[in-house]
């Protein structure tokens, strides 16, 4: 049987060049970068333990939550949980409406059920 030549990875002596394949040319990502920049987005939102706990309290509501009882649910500060609840805000997650001196704040459950269906998607083409 003659022998196969099988190409060589670079060496010293032959470097690959940048964008250069070494060994599978079908090694590519499934996903565009917009696409892994929005999966990014979508669980950057989730990444942090007060945020979670925090649209914990809110999903089991079905209507507004004050934010002093927010306040009071979480191991933190008034002012690390504005920050938090803006983000949500900004996220499109909750929504807060001012009534006297307190904001009532109450989940966009169309919102957390579209990232919910994005993050489970994403997951899955990973398997």
């Amino acid at each position: 049987m003659p022998a196969v030549a099988l190409p060589l990875a670079p060496t010293a002596a032959t470097p690959r060049r940048p964008g250069e394949r070494c060994c599978d040319a079908d090694a590519k990502p499934s996903m565009t970068m917009a696409e892994a920049e929005r999966a990014t987005a979508d669980l950057e939102v989730l990444a942090h333990p007060v945020r979670m706990q925090l649209l914990d309290m809110l999903a089991r509501k079905a209507g507004s939550v004050c934010v002093c009882d927010l306040e009071a649910g979480v191991p933190v500060k008034q002012p690390t949980v504005s920050h938090h609840l803006k983000l949500l805000r900004e996220a499109g997650l909750v929504s807060s409406e001012r009534q006297g001196l307190y904001a009532y704040y109450r989940v966009n459950r169309d919102a957390l059920g579209a990232l919910r269906a994005r993050i489970a998607e994403r997951l899955a083409a990973l398997a």
